[in-house]
């Protein structure tokens, strides 16, 4: 895989704005907490719209209107004229940071919110989360522990073919062979506070309700072990 050098390397949360479904409250309690914005492509106007104006904007700027572009100093532009790439694999592969959350990349157009996910199933060792109106998702690490209220729905959504183990889930997945053609594993859900979860490969999508993406998940997230770095080619 061709070598891609970061555009911005930050200590701090990063904020990745899209252009699709986005609520303006999600936006503003997300940058609180990652206050580092990165706009793709045109959702820069949105940002600066809504008052927040982006480190960087990554993207091919097919959707980066004149207007948006004269308000935003020169070099934080990162034009990435390449087409082999969506905007938010230009943006995810060019951006270091210990948690990157997205907003506004799903609601809108489907075809856009799956290459999202096919892009997080190629980079499982990203440390970024996709905030939804209602829910959360993000590319499970070799192990995790979640903590968790009892009766909580866990969904897991294989990416990829993954076999792992659980415990503290009510059907546990140990024996399993999940795959996104097969056996899938949405709408699990925990009978205990704590759920431990292991995967043998890369590929399986944790989804939870959004109230579920606290600073302790976040925290486990960034403290989780990688995958070997082959799993990232």
């Amino acid at each position: 895989m061709k070598t891609i050098e970061p555009v911005l390397i930050t200590e701090k949360n990063v904020t990745l704005l899209g252009g699709g479904t986005i609520c303006d409250r999600l936006l503003h309690d997300t940058i609180v907490h990652a206050p580092c914005l990165v706009a793709a492509d045109g959702a820069a106007g949105r940002a600066l719209a809504l008052g927040h104006r982006p480190e960087r904007v990554i993207g091919d700027f097919d959707s980066l209107t004149a207007e948006t572009r004269a308000k935003i100093p020169e070099e934080r532009l990162i034009h990435v004229p390449e087409q082999d790439s969506t905007d938010f694999e230009k943006c995810l592969t060019r951006v270091v940071a210990p948690m990157i959350f997205c907003v506004g990349f799903t609601g809108a157009r489907i075809d856009h919110e799956l290459a999202v996910y096919a892009t997080l199933t190629r980079f499982p060792n990203k440390r970024c989360v996709i905030l939804g109106a209602e829910d959360v998702c993000f590319m499970a690490p070799p192990e995790l522990v979640l903590r968790v209220e009892r009766g909580q729905r866990v969904s897991l959504f294989p990416m990829a073919a993954v076999t792992g183990r659980s415990k503290g889930l009510r059907w546990p997945i140990k024996g399993l062979d999940f795959a996104p053609d097969g056996r899938i594993g949405t709408s699990n859900e925990a009978v205990e506070t704590e759920v431990r979860l292991e995967f043998d490969q890369p590929g399986m999508m944790v989804i939870l309700p959004r109230e579920n993406c606290d600073a302790e998940l976040v925290a486990r997230l960034i403290a989780a072990p990688d995958w070997p770095d082959e799993s990232s080619l």
